[in-house]
């Protein structure tokens, strides 16, 4: 029987062997097998059909994680999903299965500041080259491609400036260049945006985030398609990039309620836009403008919008908009998001992940805000009185 995403969410994990709703956690190093002859039927299966299911060591998995490949593949609508020990080691994954040494790499600008690192700077010592476009303009995506551009790298929106692209013209581009196509969707999930189903070849989101919610473990999801499968495939088995059973468990516990607490991250959140969008001296970098161009690409491709935003603020004094953030006491100070609490950053090192399609003048200041799932008027109550603060 079909199902919508809401209610497969919330049967997806039942171990039907067991009678048990939640799976077992299957720790393990070594799998022991009756005789020779079974463990080469095992690798005979495995060999046939290598999405997973079937383990001679558990370097390669357990049920545990299993389960949870299952649920995301159907969540991504993907051909396979592979899970990694952190969000960036999927990023680092996706890039290192399709790009070998004299090849080059495109990529957004702003970029999440490991993954910038990463294609920027650690990616040369292997000969392998990165340019950067700019979001809003993919004139300068097309200008940057050569013949040895194997790869487009998308992050949407953009980190810390949250830029919206247009995704189908940016698939459009690669198609027609026969250039693959990688996508870090960790602020929509694909509860708001299936970019396998769109046409990337892989979709990548930290499963520390959203679909964990609790603020408890560490992990990362990618998603692929037929096409990228093998060498994603290959290059998992030589890195070793594998989720554990425990962190597999956790992962799947949050993703009963995923859908409950991001309706809940976007209700609060366009509560809070609403508030921040009196003010003058605050530019809210959220998809909440109608008529803005980052309106109009959000709404284009997503059907939601989650909890993580950005704040320019206009003020000579930088010690004002410190005094602001430690003000706040609803609000967290600290990294990552996509919990079920609140939190802020001070974005002070401009460098970080801020390059040369958004730059900041020099009275301007960066303020990231994660709107959690605390009441929203006291959300907003805490933050109005801080704002006494910006002067």
């Amino acid at each position: 029987m079909s199902s919508s995403f809401k209610t497969f969410l919330k049967h997806a994990a039942k171990d039907f062997h067991n009678q048990s709703v939640n799976p077992p956690v299957v720790r393990a190093s070594t799998i022991i097998f009756k005789s020779t002859k079974d463990i080469r039927k095992t690798q005979a299966k495995a060999q046939k059909n290598p999405i997973g299911g079937h383990y001679d060591y558990a370097r390669q998995g357990t049920s545990t994680t299993y389960i949870l490949q299952k649920i995301l593949t159907k969540l991504e609508e993907s051909y396979h999903v592979f899970t990694t020990p952190t969000g960036f080691g999927a990023v680092f994954l996706a890039i290192f299965s399709v790009t070998r040494p004299g090849d080059e790499i495109i990529a957004a600008d702003p970029l999440y500041s490991p993954t910038r690192i990463l294609t920027e700077n650690f990616l040369k010592d292997f000969n392998i080259k990165t340019t950067f476009y700019n979001p809003h303009d993919l004139k300068t995506l097309e200008k940057n491609i050569t013949k040895k551009t194997k790869l487009i790298f998308v992050e949407n929106p953009g980190s810390n400036s949250f830029d919206f692209q247009d995704l189908g013209k940016i698939l459009s581009i690669a198609k027609k260049n026969k250039i693959l196509t990688a996508m870090d969707n960790t602020w929509g999930t694909p509860y708001f945006l299936k970019p396998i189903k769109l046409g990337f070849d892989m979709s990548i989101v930290s499963a520390t985030k959203y679909y964990s919610g609790h603020s408890d473990v560490m992990g990362g999801s990618l998603a692929v398609s037929k096409k990228v499968f093998s060498k994603v495939k290959a290059a998992e088995r030589i890195t070793g990039l594998r989720l554990g059973p425990d962190d597999a468990y956790l992962i799947t516990r949050g993703l009963r309620t995923l859908d409950i607490r991001l309706d809940r991250h976007r209700e609060n959140s366009e509560k809070v836009a609403k508030f921040l969008s009196r003010f003058k001296k605050i530019k809210l970098l959220y998809p909440y403008k109608k008529g803005s161009y980052n309106y109009k690409m959000w709404k284009k491709y997503y059907s939601g919008a989650s909890g993580l935003m950005g704040l320019k603020i206009k003020c000579k004094n930088i010690s004002s908009v410190r005094k602001f953030v430690n003000s706040l006491k609803l609000f967290g100070y600290g990294y990552s998001w996509g919990g079920f609490e609140s939190l802020v950053l001070h974005q002070e090192h401009r460098e970080i992940g801020i390059r040369k399609f958004f730059k900041l003048a020099k009275d301007e200041h960066l303020v990231r805000l994660h709107i959690g799932l605390e009441d929203p008027s006291d959300l907003i109550a805490d933050i109005k009185q801080a704002l006494k603060h910006l002067k």
